[in-house]
Protein backbone atom coordinates (compact mmCIF):
# COMPACT_ATOMS: atom_id res chain seq x y z
CA UNK A 1 0.00 0.00 0.00
CA UNK A 2 2.54 2.58 -1.21
CA UNK A 3 1.88 6.31 -1.55
CA UNK A 4 2.48 7.60 -5.07
CA UNK A 5 3.28 11.07 -3.69
CA UNK A 6 6.53 9.87 -2.09
CA UNK A 7 9.57 8.17 -3.66
CA UNK A 8 9.11 4.41 -3.68
CA UNK A 9 12.64 3.71 -2.43
CA UNK A 10 12.04 6.02 0.54
CA UNK A 11 8.79 4.28 1.51
CA UNK A 12 10.38 0.84 1.22
CA UNK A 13 13.31 1.97 3.37
CA UNK A 14 10.88 3.21 6.02
CA UNK A 15 8.95 -0.06 5.96
CA UNK A 16 12.15 -2.09 6.26
CA UNK A 17 13.20 0.04 9.25
CA UNK A 18 9.99 -1.06 10.97
CA UNK A 19 10.68 -4.68 10.08
CA UNK A 20 14.21 -4.36 11.49
CA UNK A 21 12.85 -3.09 14.83
CA UNK A 22 10.55 -6.11 14.97
CA UNK A 23 13.53 -8.47 14.61
CA UNK A 24 14.74 -7.71 18.13
CA UNK A 25 15.19 -11.00 19.97
CA UNK A 26 15.11 -13.16 16.84
CA UNK A 27 17.89 -15.65 16.20
CA UNK A 28 18.16 -14.80 12.51
CA UNK A 29 18.91 -11.21 11.50
CA UNK A 30 18.90 -11.84 7.78
CA UNK A 31 16.58 -9.78 5.58
CA UNK A 32 14.75 -11.18 2.53
CA UNK A 33 16.59 -11.14 -0.80
CA UNK A 34 16.36 -8.20 -3.18
CA UNK A 35 14.09 -10.24 -5.43
CA UNK A 36 11.77 -11.13 -2.54
CA UNK A 37 11.53 -7.51 -1.40
CA UNK A 38 10.86 -6.32 -4.95
CA UNK A 39 8.06 -8.88 -5.34
CA UNK A 40 6.55 -7.95 -1.96
CA UNK A 41 6.21 -4.26 -2.88
CA UNK A 42 5.77 -4.65 -6.62
CA UNK A 43 8.81 -2.54 -7.53
CA UNK A 44 12.02 -2.97 -9.48
CA UNK A 45 15.29 -4.37 -8.17
CA UNK A 46 16.88 -0.93 -8.74
CA UNK A 47 14.34 0.66 -6.38
CA UNK A 48 15.03 -1.99 -3.72
CA UNK A 49 18.79 -1.49 -4.01
CA UNK A 50 18.36 2.25 -3.49
CA UNK A 51 16.34 1.62 -0.34
CA UNK A 52 18.91 -0.88 0.99
CA UNK A 53 21.74 1.51 0.21
CA UNK A 54 20.11 4.14 2.41
CA UNK A 55 19.77 1.68 5.31
CA UNK A 56 23.36 0.56 4.85
CA UNK A 57 24.63 4.14 4.95
CA UNK A 58 22.73 4.63 8.21
CA UNK A 59 24.49 1.61 9.70
CA UNK A 60 21.31 -0.43 10.10
CA UNK A 61 22.33 -3.26 7.77
CA UNK A 62 25.38 -4.91 6.23
CA UNK A 63 25.27 -6.34 2.71
CA UNK A 64 27.55 -9.30 2.11
CA UNK A 65 28.07 -10.49 -1.43
CA UNK A 66 26.66 -13.98 -2.09
CA UNK A 67 25.56 -14.25 1.56
CA UNK A 68 22.75 -11.72 1.77
CA UNK A 69 21.70 -8.67 3.75
CA UNK A 70 21.94 -8.73 7.55
CA UNK A 71 20.76 -6.41 10.31
CA UNK A 72 23.53 -5.00 12.47
CA UNK A 73 22.84 -6.12 16.07
CA UNK A 74 23.72 -2.65 17.39
CA UNK A 75 20.84 -1.22 15.34
CA UNK A 76 18.35 -3.02 17.58
CA UNK A 77 19.52 -1.34 20.77
CA UNK A 78 17.51 1.59 22.11
CA UNK A 79 16.07 2.73 25.41
CA UNK A 80 12.27 2.32 25.66
CA UNK A 81 9.87 4.43 27.69
CA UNK A 82 8.02 2.50 30.40
CA UNK A 83 4.69 3.61 31.79
CA UNK A 84 3.67 2.38 35.21
CA UNK A 85 0.24 3.33 36.53
CA UNK A 86 -3.00 2.26 38.16
CA UNK A 87 -4.65 -0.92 36.91
CA UNK A 88 -7.98 0.79 36.34
CA UNK A 89 -6.20 3.31 34.11
CA UNK A 90 -4.90 0.48 31.94
CA UNK A 91 -8.41 -0.98 31.72
CA UNK A 92 -9.81 2.38 30.63
CA UNK A 93 -7.32 2.80 27.79
CA UNK A 94 -7.93 -0.72 26.44
CA UNK A 95 -11.72 -1.01 26.70
CA UNK A 96 -13.53 -1.13 23.36
CA UNK A 97 -17.10 -1.52 22.18
CA UNK A 98 -16.03 -3.60 19.18
CA UNK A 99 -13.37 -6.31 19.31
CA UNK A 100 -12.94 -9.19 16.86
CA UNK A 101 -11.14 -12.30 18.08
CA UNK A 102 -9.14 -13.36 15.02
CA UNK A 103 -7.30 -16.31 16.57
CA UNK A 104 -7.06 -18.43 19.70
CA UNK A 105 -4.47 -21.19 19.52
CA UNK A 106 -1.73 -22.94 21.45
CA UNK A 107 1.75 -21.68 20.64
CA UNK A 108 5.31 -22.69 21.48
CA UNK A 109 7.58 -20.56 23.62
CA UNK A 110 10.44 -19.57 21.32
CA UNK A 111 12.35 -16.53 20.07
CA UNK A 112 11.64 -13.31 21.95
CA UNK A 113 9.06 -15.04 24.20
CA UNK A 114 11.90 -16.88 25.93
CA UNK A 115 12.74 -13.58 27.61
CA UNK A 116 9.50 -13.91 29.57
CA UNK A 117 8.51 -17.60 29.62
CA UNK A 118 10.44 -20.86 29.82
CA UNK A 119 10.37 -23.23 26.87
CA UNK A 120 8.31 -25.86 28.69
CA UNK A 121 5.44 -23.53 29.62
CA UNK A 122 2.09 -23.96 27.88
CA UNK A 123 1.00 -20.72 26.19
CA UNK A 124 -2.22 -19.65 24.44
CA UNK A 125 -2.06 -17.03 21.69
CA UNK A 126 -4.88 -14.55 21.11
CA UNK A 127 -5.05 -12.15 18.17
CA UNK A 128 -7.62 -9.36 18.37
CA UNK A 129 -8.65 -6.37 16.28
CA UNK A 130 -10.26 -3.45 18.10
CA UNK A 131 -12.55 -1.10 16.21
CA UNK A 132 -14.26 2.22 16.73
CA UNK A 133 -17.43 2.75 14.67
CA UNK A 134 -16.28 0.00 12.33
CA UNK A 135 -12.79 1.41 11.78
CA UNK A 136 -9.72 -0.51 13.09
CA UNK A 137 -7.81 1.29 15.84
CA UNK A 138 -5.53 -1.37 17.35
CA UNK A 139 -4.22 -4.87 16.67
CA UNK A 140 -3.35 -6.95 19.74
CA UNK A 141 -1.40 -10.15 20.40
CA UNK A 142 -1.67 -11.77 23.84
CA UNK A 143 0.46 -14.73 24.96
CA UNK A 144 -1.30 -16.06 28.06
CA UNK A 145 -0.40 -18.96 30.33
CA UNK A 146 -2.73 -21.73 29.13
CA UNK A 147 -3.97 -22.54 32.63
CA UNK A 148 -5.85 -19.25 32.22
CA UNK A 149 -5.88 -18.84 28.44
CA UNK A 150 -7.90 -21.97 27.80
CA UNK A 151 -10.68 -20.52 29.96
CA UNK A 152 -10.84 -17.18 28.15
CA UNK A 153 -13.75 -17.04 25.68
CA UNK A 154 -14.70 -14.91 22.71
CA UNK A 155 -17.54 -13.45 24.78
CA UNK A 156 -15.08 -12.38 27.50
CA UNK A 157 -12.97 -10.44 25.00
CA UNK A 158 -15.79 -8.79 23.10
CA UNK A 159 -15.58 -5.59 25.16
CA UNK A 160 -13.05 -6.25 27.94
CA UNK A 161 -9.24 -6.03 27.82
CA UNK A 162 -7.38 -9.25 28.56
CA UNK A 163 -6.09 -8.05 31.93
CA UNK A 164 -9.62 -7.28 33.15
CA UNK A 165 -10.78 -10.72 32.00
CA UNK A 166 -7.95 -12.39 33.89
CA UNK A 167 -8.71 -10.48 37.07
CA UNK A 168 -12.50 -10.20 37.10
CA UNK A 169 -13.60 -13.31 35.19
CA UNK A 170 -10.89 -15.82 36.11
CA UNK A 171 -9.89 -14.54 39.54
CA UNK A 172 -6.18 -14.04 38.81
CA UNK A 173 -4.65 -11.86 41.52
CA UNK A 174 -2.76 -9.29 39.44
CA UNK A 175 -0.06 -7.31 41.20
CA UNK A 176 1.26 -5.05 38.45
CA UNK A 177 1.53 -4.32 34.73
CA UNK A 178 4.55 -2.94 32.88
CA UNK A 179 3.98 -1.25 29.53
CA UNK A 180 6.89 -0.42 27.24
CA UNK A 181 6.02 2.13 24.56
CA UNK A 182 7.85 2.70 21.31
CA UNK A 183 7.06 4.47 18.05
CA UNK A 184 7.50 2.48 14.87
CA UNK A 185 6.18 2.12 11.34
CA UNK A 186 3.64 -0.47 10.27
CA UNK A 187 4.78 -3.59 8.45
CA UNK A 188 2.78 -4.47 5.30
CA UNK A 189 0.79 -7.08 7.29
CA UNK A 190 -0.12 -4.72 10.13
CA UNK A 191 -0.84 -1.83 7.75
CA UNK A 192 -3.30 -4.01 5.84
CA UNK A 193 -5.09 -5.18 9.00
CA UNK A 194 -5.32 -1.66 10.45
CA UNK A 195 -6.34 -0.29 7.02
CA UNK A 196 -3.59 2.31 7.01
CA UNK A 197 -0.80 3.50 4.77
CA UNK A 198 2.70 2.13 5.29
CA UNK A 199 4.02 5.60 6.06
CA UNK A 200 1.63 6.28 8.95
CA UNK A 201 3.34 5.95 12.37
CA UNK A 202 2.04 3.51 14.95
CA UNK A 203 2.56 3.01 18.67
CA UNK A 204 3.73 -0.38 19.87
CA UNK A 205 2.93 -1.34 23.46
CA UNK A 206 4.62 -4.38 24.96
CA UNK A 207 2.76 -5.21 28.17
CA UNK A 208 3.76 -7.64 30.92
CA UNK A 209 1.11 -8.72 33.43
CA UNK A 210 2.31 -10.18 36.76
CA UNK A 211 0.30 -12.08 39.34
CA UNK A 212 0.70 -11.68 43.11
CA UNK A 213 3.57 -14.20 43.08
CA UNK A 214 5.53 -12.04 40.65
CA UNK A 215 4.91 -14.55 37.85
CA UNK A 216 4.17 -13.35 34.31
CA UNK A 217 0.73 -14.54 33.21
CA UNK A 218 0.32 -12.50 30.02
CA UNK A 219 2.66 -10.92 27.49
CA UNK A 220 0.91 -8.51 25.13
CA UNK A 221 1.99 -6.69 22.00
CA UNK A 222 -0.51 -4.07 20.89
CA UNK A 223 -0.19 -1.95 17.76
CA UNK A 224 -2.13 1.32 17.98
CA UNK A 225 -2.87 3.55 15.01
CA UNK A 226 -0.87 6.71 15.57
CA UNK A 227 -3.55 8.83 13.86
CA UNK A 228 -6.30 7.58 16.18
CA UNK A 229 -4.62 7.51 19.60
CA UNK A 230 -2.81 9.90 21.86
CA UNK A 231 -1.62 9.22 25.40
CA UNK A 232 -1.47 11.84 28.13
CA UNK A 233 0.69 11.24 31.18
CA UNK A 234 0.37 12.96 34.58
CA UNK A 235 2.53 12.53 37.68
CA UNK A 236 1.45 12.79 41.29
CA UNK A 237 4.10 15.18 42.62
CA UNK A 238 2.51 16.05 45.96
CA UNK A 239 2.31 12.44 47.05
CA UNK A 240 5.99 11.97 46.26
CA UNK A 241 5.38 8.57 44.66
CA UNK A 242 5.82 9.72 41.06
CA UNK A 243 3.10 7.39 39.84
CA UNK A 244 1.30 7.99 36.60
CA UNK A 245 -2.23 9.23 37.27
CA UNK A 246 -3.77 9.09 33.83
CA UNK A 247 -3.50 7.69 30.33
CA UNK A 248 -6.01 9.09 27.85
CA UNK A 249 -6.88 7.68 24.45
CA UNK A 250 -8.50 9.40 21.53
Amino acid sequence: MLNNKLPLWYQIAQSLRSEIVGMRGKSSLRLPTEEQIAKRYGVSIITVRQALKTLEEEGLISRKRRLGTFVNPDALSHRPLKLLGALETVFAQQTSEETDLLEKSRTDVSGWLLDFYTGDQDITLFRRLRKDQGSPVSYAFNYVLSEYGRRVTKKHLRTQPMTKVLRDELGVRISRIEDTVEATLATPEIAAILEMDLMVPILLFTGLTFDNRGKIVDVAKVYYRGDRYKFSVGFNIEGGDGKITGLAKR
